[in-house]
């Protein structure tokens, strides 16, 4: 998108994630839990899992963590019983907001959840309401100077769906969702390594956000991360300083 650097944006907010690291452990925890749960214990035989614990890892997540989360899901200790809920609505702007949760208690998240809409400038919409500018996918994001053509082959060579090159140099690639470590592996083993990398939901079209609108939204977002309930929070929103 013309006008504001890919790049510097994914740092940023990549950055921004990892100073909630202590947080970011016992989110992880968490899915790492669900996945196990609903897919067992193997991450080689499950896609969900494995993607958990290589988030884990990604953040330096201890390994007696992430092995405690798995005995959780598999029922060898005692956990808790999550649900997961998604939650869709507007920020600064009119921008597209999603809140992807995992919790023990429907009726505190829903609560904690419109609070932070309502307070910092949002409202909460209906279910499938901003869904639809948004696609559940794959996305890796490779430095400016990467070599675009040969990124390009061994990517689709390994299943992705699209490769896409930023007005900054940056280049995205873009897979299924279920493929996603799949690609990464292969990529890695052609001497690939992307800076960042997650499955995730992809807006179709984004808007910038400037000035004191980029710091509300900007705020509305760090809020509704910082719930304790709350996995992801997926926006077209662009912040551009």
């Amino acid at each position: 998108m013309a006008g504001h650097s890919k790049w510097a944006n994914i740092q940023h907010r990549k950055g921004r994630q990892d100073e909630k690291r202590g947080a970011t452990f016992s989110k992880i925890a968490k899915e790492i839990t669900v996945a196990a749960k609903m897919g067992g214990g193997d991450p080689g035989f499950n896609p969900r899992l494995r993607l958990a614990v290589d988030k884990g890892k990604g953040v330096n997540m201890p390994k007696d963590k992430i092995d405690n989360a798995i005995k959780k899901g598999t029922g060898e200790l005692e956990g808790v019983d999550y649900v997961e809920i998604r939650y869709e609505g507007y920020g600064i702007g009119g921008a597209a907001v999603m809140v992807d949760c995992l919790t023990d208690n429907r009726t505190r998240t829903v609560a904690e959840v419109r609070h932070a809409f309502n307070k910092y400038g949002g409202n909460m919409g209906t279910d499938g309401c901003v869904a639809f500018q948004f696609k559940h996918c794959g996305q890796m994001l490779f430095a400016p100077g990467t070599d675009e053509a040969a990124l390009m082959d061994a990517a689709i060579e390994a299943g992705a769906d699209d490769v896409v090159t930023n007005d900054d140099g940056s280049i995205e690639v873009i897979t299924p969702p279920h493929d996603y470590m799949t690609v990464k592996d292969a990529l890695e083993a052609g001497g690939f390594k992307s800076e960042f990398g997650q499955v995730t939901m992809k807006a179709g079209v984004e808007i910038e956000l400037t000035g004191d609108d980029a710091v509300r939204m900007q705020k509305l977002i760090d809020v509704l991360e910082s719930l304790d309930d709350v996995q992801d929070v997926y926006t077209n929103a662009v912040m551009v300083e």
